[in-house]
């Protein structure tokens, strides 16, 4: 019996097939476990089909609601710029200044220094709008200091190429800034040289024969002033003999507007070689309201019409006021040149003519009235209410400058008419 049973025992067979799982690649198993079902078949037998989630078709249904569409792999190449227009293409990289950075005090020096500036050929440029008119003009950009990469941005990626770029907190611009609100950048310039330099088209296209020369004016505001009108009445250049301050100084920048950029400005010249930048047959006439001998020059009638500058100003021209002595014959003599007094609004510029603007305090050297004498030049009297003070350097000089520009815009209206007629 007992050999019954033991030959009738059964082992017992399992349910499923044992697999060994190292015959098995287990990455074939992470991949299913990653898909999801398109159906699913339930223990009734039914076949429920899986709802995709939202913004997802099945594959199927995608390719055949696109069956024009290209692959990735053809798509067609965009255009590709000549020029980079954003910094990763142009691979741009700036730098985080560091407390106590050698290059934030040369910023210093370079803005309150002008022998500096003048030895090393720098200058200094505050705000966007000037910084990308320096940059049109041709100006050369050595090293930028901005607050946010937005400011730098916003200038011309391939103006960049080459420059160092320096990122500060904007508390150190707001200590460097003269402004009551900086704009966030500053950069140095190579000084401008205004034979290489590029002037708007629009500007070389209005240019007329009307220079400016400017005669120890050493306002910072008067001159920046006085360019912004020259470069607005068309002038073709800008002359600044020594004695009068630097036309790159910041304060000079910020009134100038841009001018700096639009019309050419040659500083620091002497007297003796001012004529070299007059075209040929140029008339230099002198702004000069006060004085005794333009006094002396004018009628009754423009006395009673207000013509004359207060009495009290001459003390402002007090060469006007000196004469030499003879020490042998104790006979004073007159050594002005003799200049005839024209008011301004009659014709002046039937020849290429140059205006001389004096500073306020000293007025015009007597180099100017020299000049004037021998290219047979006037001087040019603005009507002022008798009492009332001389009118400043930059408001004379806009004044004087827009007649020339009406004198010659006239002129040229005439001359067009004639042409007309013939």
């Amino acid at each position: 019996m007992a050999v019954l049973v033991r030959a009738g025992c059964w082992a017992p067979r399992p349910l499923l097939p044992v697999v060994q799982t190292w015959d098995l690649d287990p990455r074939r198993w992470v991949r299913a476990l990653r898909r999801s079902p398109v159906k699913v078949l339930l223990p009734s037998g039914q076949v429920v089909d899986r709802k995709p989630g939202p913004g997802k078709q099945p594959r199927k249904a995608a390719a055949e609601a696109r069956p024009h569409a290209q692959p990735l792999k053809q798509r067609s190449p965009a255009p590709q710029s000549q020029t980079p227009s954003t910094w990763e293409e142009s691979g741009l990289r700036y730098d985080k200044a560091s407390p106590g950075d050698k290059r934030l005090s040369s910023v210093m020096t370079i803005v309150k220094s002008r022998p500096f500036r003048e030895k090393q050929g720098k200058i200094l440029l505050e705000g966007r709008r000037l910084i990308a008119d320096a940059l049109k003009a041709g100006a050369v950009p050595k090293v930028f200091f901005f607050s946010r990469v937005e400011y730098l941005k916003e200038l011309p990626v391939d103006k960049l190429k080459g420059v160092s770029l320096i990122k500060v907190k904007f508390e150190d611009i707001k200590e460097w800034s003269d402004l009551v609100t900086p704009q966030g950048i500053m950069g140095i310039f190579a000084k401008p040289d205004h034979v290489k330099m590029t002037f708007p088209e629009t500007q070389l296209r209005h240019s007329l024969p009307l220079l400016l020369i400017c005669d120890n004016l050493r306002d910072p505001g008067n001159l920046g002033t006085i360019l912004r009108s020259a470069a607005g009445a068309g002038c073709s250049k800008v002359l600044l003999t020594k004695g009068c301050v630097d036309a790159w100084e910041p304060k000079v920048l910020r009134a100038g507007m841009g001018a700096h950029f639009q019309v050419p400005i040659i500083n620091n010249l002497d007297w003796e070689t001012v004529p070299r930048y007059l075209p040929n047959d140029t008339r230099v006439y002198v702004a000069d309201n006060c004085g005794l001998y333009a006094q002396a020059q004018i009628s009754s009638k423009a006395i009673d019409h207000g013509w004359v500058c207060d009495r009290q100003l001459s003390k402002l021209h007090k060469y006007e006021e000196e004469e030499e002595e003879d020490p042998e014959t104790g006979a004073s003599e007159g050594w002005l040149p003799e200049l005839e007094v024209q008011s301004y609004d009659l014709d002046w510029t039937e020849a290429p003519a140059a205006v001389v603007i004096g500073g306020e305090t000293h007025g015009v050297s007597l180099e100017s009235l020299q000049l004037a004498e021998s290219t047979g030049g006037k001087r040019l009297l603005i009507p002022v209410v008798p009492g009332v003070d001389s009118l400043n350097s930059a408001m004379a000089a806009s004044i004087l400058l827009f007649e020339g520009k009406r004198q010659l815009r006239l002129r040229a209206e005439h001359l067009s008419r004639d042409r007309r007629y013939r």
